[in-house]
């Protein structure tokens, strides 16, 4: 039997002094929060859209640079399928900007409201088509950044090790101010949707996982069921609408999460507040899922055009050689949480294959292929046991965690599972940051 875990979510709560917050408007102002001359109180946290399930971009004390108000596109290159832009410029806003010209990113990325700067320095993925779609990152070819002590300093392609550090690097290294991306000509394909048994899922999934297709999924382990969707690209695949997929987006990160948190007000019988939001969500998903959409691109299927504000959520990732084990144990641990616990989380569970990617130090699928499984509810009285319980688990099964989306991460765990890559990510740091200005204290655990 494993050891009794303290409670401890990973969230630091207990304020020390009054946080500062700034807002640079261009490169100039920027560079003056970092300039020592003018005592910026420390640790100074680069933070983008806030999108973060746990305290990596938050600070009980020391400042906030808040990098939004950098919102330009500087150019698109359509001849050599580049685009440059600052930090702050939303995904949903490039995603657009783009679309008129005919090219869109490589890879499909949720959480459109995300800023650029913030989907490179930490993990943005989604259910890409491709080896070379895992993370937004992996396109990066150059990217200007203030370092700690205020100077501009420039990463490209011919400084491969430190680009490779920078990339995934949580704003440890410096705050992000310009990015060069690669991007690609719009390109259609199909998309398939099926509804199966979690075992016929655990069945096919290791055979989808190493096929080059888009895989995304959703399961709801207390009805057995899971709605899968898969993206490839075909010679004739048609025209790709963005209504549908607004549709789609729709019902899945909007509907759904209002009505179960209506639900969880107003319906004080658990059983039939289950059984009704169970109901509700298979009508819905087997709408949006399996009828709606059937052709699409990475411009009109980007996923979540806004902010789950009504949701808490965490993500592991597992590897995609042993998922359809690990599917099965995952049914299995919500079903003995709710028989123990009473609690259940009450929106379906999302997954998406993330393929191997050793462009970035800090990757999570620097070795292998994973699986990202994210958990997420609406009911938040109980929620945070149940995610020290999935940390657990995830623990149990062989998971990666990231340091961003993972709640409840031990620090000892995170530090095995990076190892020696962490190791040399810290000499980096130690370079670049001797002082420890950009290292708070939820990162410290496993940084310092």
């Amino acid at each position: 039997m494993a050891s009794p875990r303290f409670r401890d979510t990973g969230r630091f709560v207990r304020r020390q002094a009054p946080t500062k917050s700034y807002r640079p408007a261009n490169l100039a102002d920027l560079m003056r929060c970092f300039d020592p001359a003018n005592k910026t109180p420390a640790p100074i946290r680069v933070r983008g859209s806030g999108s973060a399930s746990t305290d990596c971009n938050d600070c009980t004390s020391g400042t906030i640079v808040d990098t939004t108000g950098l919102d330009r596109i500087v150019g698109i290159d359509s001849y050599n399928h580049t685009v440059t832009v600052e930090a702050g410029v939303r995904l949903g806003s490039l995603i657009a900007a783009l679309a008129e010209v005919e090219l869109e990113l490589v890879g499909n990325h949720d959480q459109l409201q995300r800023t650029v700067g913030g989907a490179i320095a930490s993990p943005c993925m989604g259910p890409g088509i491709g080896s070379n779609a895992a993370f937004l990152s992996t396109q990066v070819v150059s990217m200007k950044v203030v370092t700690p002590v205020g100077k501009l300093m420039k990463v490209s392609n011919q400084q491969q090790y430190l680009l490779s550090a920078f990339r995934l690097s949580y704003g440890m290294l410096g705050a992000i101010y310009e990015v060069t991306l690669r991007v690609r000509p719009s390109a259609t394909f199909s998309a398939s949707h099926r509804r199966m048994t979690i075992d016929t899922f655990a069945d096919v999934i290791n055979r989808l996982a190493a096929r080059d297709v888009g895989l995304k999924f959703y399961v709801m382990p207390y009805m057995d069921r899971v709605y899968l969707d898969l993206r490839r690209y075909e010679a004739s695949a048609g025209n790709s609408y963005a209504p549908p997929w607004k549709i789609k987006d729709w019902g899945e990160s909007t509907v759904l999460p209002h009505v179960f948190k209506s639900l969880n007000r107003v319906m004080p019988i658990q059983s039939v507040r289950y059984r009704l939001m169970d109901s509700i969500g298979a009508a819905t998903h087997d709408l949006v899922n399996t009828r709606l959409v059937k052709n699409g691109n990475n411009n009109t299927s980007a996923g979540r055009r806004r902010k789950p504000r009504n949701r808490v959520q965490s993500t592991w990732c597992f590897p995609a050689s042993d998922f359809s084990v690990v599917i099965k144990a995952y049914s299995e641990f919500c079903r003995n949480t709710l028989e123990g616990s009473g609690y259940r989380t009450d929106l379906p569970a999302a997954g998406f294959r993330v393929g191997k990617d050793t462009s970035a130090l800090l990757s999570p699928s620097f070795d292998e292929p994973l699986i990202a499984l994210q958990v997420s509810s609406t009911q938040e009285k109980g929620w945070e046991d149940f995610v020290i319980d999935f940390a657990q688990f995830a623990e149990n099964w062989g998971g990666t965690p990231l340091f961003n989306q993972s709640r409840s991460m031990r620090a000892e765990y995170g530090r095995q599972i990076y190892t020696n890559r962490l190791e040399l990510f810290r000499k980096i740091r130690q370079q670049l940051d001797p002082q420890g200005r950009l290292l708070n204290p939820f990162l410290a655990q496993y940084f310092s």
